[in-house]
């Protein structure tokens, strides 16, 4: 990859950053404690840790204590993949839910076993410079001393409360005078502190074998629900290879199943068939294709995606480089289609990313799904949980089907690139089912097109609202919507304006300097900070 345009030719309110230590995400104040760990002689992983950490407190309406998360560490030339998603209790069968059309989305029975605490134990144990409970520090300091509300969190936080049930703990710590905080009102949960402090002195043992399990499971069974001390004692991280699809003179790298980062290297692979280069990147042309191909991959992730250990077919058989061209022949450059699932061969969220002068970086996302997930806050501890369980099918026989022990289909991803074996860049973008289709957009722009990363955020970006039907972000133009409609594309009104189109963060080695740049997204609060 080569950034030959250093202009940022959309609006935007953001400059890149160059620097040899740097951390991104959406919330300054977790970028704050990010940095504060890389200057305190920590490594890129304790500054991942310890944003993550921060953000469950700066950000909650976007993830928790109780959300799942999934990480790509690249280290000395290798690649690590964690799979910290949680399992459905072990109780759980398909008959609990006879006669739903699908999941529930809120309430004790869309909760899975929280895996990002897991998740935080074992980067910190395996890659982790600083003591673990030093990671816990600033979010400690948030939580029990207050922080004031950013405006992008305000609005969201205050938008998913109408949503959520009044009667499952969320009231009692995260409304404050009875609504959501404002911008620039001083918000505190002390029970949140007292939790995480906790988790750090135990080294998150205290979440899954102790006293917050214990907290967790009496909340359940005086719901109904089917969680037991033993769902969480059992509960485990998968360290997994990052799956591999070259593209524009890099390798994209996404987690493996049971999450729907292969959507987007099947995409572009699929675009590979194409000369994309031979078109301006703004074009109609350009666009119907990115667009038609993420539909076929969307189409293909939905029928075939779910736990790996129930899949019917491997994620390399979705990776074929004959059937992603055959794929390809699928697509009318002249007319928008509704695609269905082909046969392969058989065989609300927070994103953030941190680097260091030793060539260490970083991609995290964790997610409570769905503004404040669950809307289960449990009691006394400030510990909101996930809702990932909404995330399974009913149908019969699909892959994803509800089942005990199970790990739902997942939303988040976060993005990784490599070139000739090196860490090139760590990326993300937050929001549900605009994540493939944002890892395309921004992709084709960096790698294909040659755009800076703040550039490649900054361009208006389209989502997928199924069959024919695409959301145009307001920043488009009007030639584009016109073009588009010509094609047969149903430009849809905005189905989920807390989702909207999603918010990410790169950072991008210079292998010859040894210096990152870093850019943060403009449709949220975010920052890249570094030193």
């Amino acid at each position: 990859m080569v950034v030959r345009c250093w202009s940022l030719p959309y609006a935007s309110s953001r400059q890149p950053i160059f620097a040899r230590n740097v951390v991104a995400t959406s919330q300054p104040l977790a970028v704050q404690a990010g940095i504060a760990m890389l200057q305190a002689g920590g490594n890129a992983v304790d500054a991942a840790l310890a944003t993550a950490i921060a953000l469950t407190v700066t950000e909650p309406c976007s993830n928790g204590i109780g959300s799942d998360l999934f990480a790509i560490v690249g280290d000395q030339g290798e690649l690590a993949g964690l799979n910290a998603s949680g399992r459905a209790p072990a109780a759980v069968t398909p008959a609990r839910y006879a006669g739903r059309n699908e999941m529930p989305r809120r309430g004790w029975e869309a909760v899975t076993i929280p895996g990002a605490v897991a998740g935080w134990a074992a980067l910190s144990q395996r890659f982790g410079a600083l003591p673990f409970a030093d990671l816990f520090a600033p979010a400690i300091r948030y939580a029990r001393d207050g922080f004031p509300v950013s405006p992008v969190v305000a609005a969201k936080w205050a938008a998913a409360v109408p949503h959520l049930p009044s009667d499952l703990g969320l009231a009692e710590h995260f409304l404050p005078r009875g609504r959501a905080p404002l911008p620039g009102e001083v918000f505190a949960c002390r029970p949140m502190a007292a939790s995480l402090a906790k988790i750090a002195a135990t080294h998150g043992n205290a979440f899954y074998r102790g006293e917050l399990a214990e907290a967790m499971v009496r909340h359940a069974r005086d719901h109904g629900a089917l969680h037991t001390l033993a769902d969480f004692a059992d509960h485990t991280v998968d360290w997994v290879t990052p799956l591999a699809q070259d593209y524009g003179g890099a390798t994209v790298h996404e987690i493996p199943p049971n999450g729907q980062g292969i959507a987007a290297q099947m995409a572009l692979g699929i675009l590979a068939s194409f000369d994309l280069a031979a078109l301006p990147p703004d074009s109609v042309a350009c666009q119907h294709l990115q667009i038609e191909a993420m539909k076929l991959a969307f189409a293909d992730v939905h029928r075939y995606v779910g736990d790996p250990a129930t899949m019917e077919l491997p994620a390399s058989a979705l990776l074929d480089p004959a059937y992603l061209a055959a794929r390809a022949r699928s697509i009318d450059p002249a007319r928008a289609q509704d695609f269905g699932p082909g046969s392969p061969p058989k065989g609300g969220t927070v994103y953030l990313c941190a680097a260091d002068a030793s060539g260490m970086m970083v991609s995290l996302i964790q997610s409570n799904y769905l503004g404040f997930g669950s809307g289960v806050v449990v009691p006394g501890t400030g510990i909101s949980l996930q809702n990932r369980g909404a995330g399974f099918s009913l149908a019969p026989g699909h892959p994803n089907e509800i089942g005990g022990g199970k790990r739902p289909f997942h939303t988040i991803i976060p993005g990784f690139l490599t070139r000739d074996g090196a860490s090139l860049a760590a990326f993300g973008v937050m929001g549900g089912p605009i994540q493939p289709p944002g890892h395309l957009q921004t992709l084709v722009r960096l790698l294909t097109y040659g755009m800076n990363p703040q550039a490649a955020l900054d361009a208006p970006r389209w989502k997928l609202e199924g069959g024919l039907a695409v959301d145009l972000e307001p920043t488009a133009g009007d030639e584009l919507r016109r073009g588009l409609a010509a094609l047969g594309h149903e430009i849809a009104a905005i189905a989920d304006p807390y989702m909207d189109f999603g918010a990410g963060q790169f950072i991008v080695r210079n292998q010859a300097e040894g210096v990152y740049v870093a850019a943060s997204d403009p449709r949220r609060d975010g920052q890249a900070a570094g030193f």
